[in-house]
């Protein structure tokens, strides 16, 4: 059986089929399966580094790393994996992936994330702790998480 590949691209490396297929999976996951209507293509996607799998042809799971503006910390996000994909570990992998590639990137430097609050345990999974109370997103619950730098 084929593997997924692992692509890691700056968005100005994306070749505009790549770049419009990403697009296209977080607008179809973000903002019409999560029913929120906000801004989902942002400056962020300008400067940001996007961690995907795929397999013939077919996006399994993404995600996207941006430093923040104070350069404190880099952050993640944009994590997703498409409905028909779900449910065969390409989260984990696609998590993993992604602060590999920070550590590679940035080492030594905090993780800050955003995460929807249902999710808290698949990310303390993989060290990340509560910094923030359960706030309110595109009136969806989510939690601030930090994993130190190195970890």
């Amino acid at each position: 059986m084929q593997q997924p590949e692992l692509i890691i691209k700056t968005t100005s490396e994306l070749t505009p089929l790549e770049l419009l297929t990403i697009m296209q999976e977080r607008t179809k996951v973000f903002v019409v399966e999560q029913r929120c209507a906000y801004q989902e293509i942002d400056e962020a996607d300008f400067n940001a580094h996007h961690v995907y799998l795929t397999l013939d042809n077919n996006l399994l799971a993404y995600t996207r790393i941006i430093k923040d503006s104070d350069n404190a910390y880099i952050r993640f996000g944009r994590v997703l994996v498409p409905l028909a994909y779900r449910k065969k570990n390409y989260g984990r992998q696609i998590v993993t992936a992604t602060i590999a590639e920070i550590h590679h990137l940035y080492p030594n430097k905090m993780i800050k994330i955003g995460v929807q609050n249902y999710l808290r345990s698949f990310y303390e999974s993989f060290g990340f702790k509560a910094v923030s109370d359960v706030y309110l997103e595109d009136n969806i619950p989510h939690i601030d998480m930090i994993l130190n730098g190195g970890h």
